[in-house]
């Protein structure tokens, strides 16, 4: 008896660049409320600059948000609607019902988890679920307490405030004169990608991310790739039940006016321009460290440290992994070589 063989189809990722205002306007309000790493943020200056402009009741809103971490809501819902504009999204989420709303917004964690979540967001309205679910991330540096908040609130309180509060930053954020050039370069930057090779997904993420190196996850079968301005220069990446999300900043080319620094050269400098980060730099130039090796050696506190690191990581000087800290001796090379570029295009 012959046996006929018939291959199967190998199955691919769906891989997508995808760009909306909405999208903009949720990691503004994820940046500006993140206190302990908006420092580093390229924006934070023009944040800090604009802020005495804000409404008094979308300082009341960040305040609210930056407490709860509800921005981490707005990802998620944004995920599922991919709204053009802030009314498209107020219209989704107005019609969106109060059960799909929370198994939306609460995070994924596992597939043996899936049923305490579904469980959670069907009985919305029992506290002690919400806190049972949480505690599945004890030791995450938000979501614990990001699901204990969702919990606390009412759904109809949580809705308007979601709602509120994108569309006064939205209103207020649009007034930046730089708003407009913002949405045109980051509109160009997701033209340049509608054609992605989903067989090279792989390839394709970190070409598209300048450097995200992805490893396929089981479950995941779909990649976004989401190029912002407000969340520069950071990488931030989030995931569904079935998503992956990268968010990543866009290239100094698109933002750099001809005769100015590009946004790289000015964090570099502000990275460099301090002792303590020289000589944490060359410190770590010897070899990798713990932080808790250099509190020791610096005598200084983590917290401190933490802090100062993190804007050497933001130059991308140095990397952090699993808790070491390690230099990046390329990234300081390339940067001697586009300061030097950019001095003599002044001749």
């Amino acid at each position: 008896m012959k046996h006929l063989l018939q291959s199967d189809e190998v199955e691919t990722i769906s891989l997508e660049v995808e760009w909306s205002p909405v999208w903009e306007v949720i990691l503004g309000i994820s940046g500006y409320t993140h206190k302990q790493l908006r420092h580093t943020f390229d924006m934070d200056r023009e944040w800090a600059e604009a802020s005495s402009s804000m409404p008094p009741t979308l300082v009341k809103s960040l305040n609210e948000i930056e407490k709860t971490n509800f921005w981490y809501a707005l990802i998620m819902l944004q995920d599922q609607f991919s709204a053009e504009t802030v009314q498209d999204f107020s219209n989704s989420l107005t019609e969106l019902p109060a059960v799909d709303f929370y198994k939306t917004v609460l995070p994924y964690k596992s597939r043996n988890l899936e049923t305490m979540r579904s469980e959670t967001a069907k009985q919305h309205t029992k506290l002690d679920l919400f806190e049972q679910y949480a505690a599945n991330f004890e030791g995450h540096e938000f979501l614990r307490g990001y699901i204990s908040h969702l919990g606390r609130y009412s759904y109809e309180v949580l809705r308007d405030l979601l709602i509120t509060i994108l569309d006064e930053w939205h209103s207020w954020i649009s007034q930046n004169e730089d708003w407009e050039k913002w949405v045109k370069a980051l509109d160009y930057e997701s033209k340049q990608h509608r054609s992605l090779d989903a067989r090279n997904s792989v390839e394709e993420i970190e070409r598209v991310t300048d450097g995200v190196n992805y490893l396929p996850e089981p479950g995941v079968w779909k990649v976004k790739l989401i190029p912002h301005a407000a969340y520069r220069p950071w990488i931030l990446e989030k995931r569904t039940q079935d998503t992956k999300i990268f968010f990543y900043p866009l290239k100094d080319d698109y933002l750099a006016s001809p005769g100015e620094p590009s946004p790289e050269l000015v964090r570099g400098h502000k990275a460099l321009g301090d002792e303590l980060r020289l000589k944490l730099l060359y410190q770590l130039m010897k070899g990798p460290m713990s932080l808790q090796e250099l509190s020791v050696q610096f005598q200084t506190s983590k917290t401190s440290l933490h802090h100062q690191l993190s804007l050497l990581k933001a130059a991308k000087f140095v990397a952090a992994d699993k808790g070491v800290y390690s230099v990046n001796p390329h990234r300081i090379g390339a940067f001697s070589e586009k300061l030097n570029q950019f001095l003599d295009s002044k001749r």
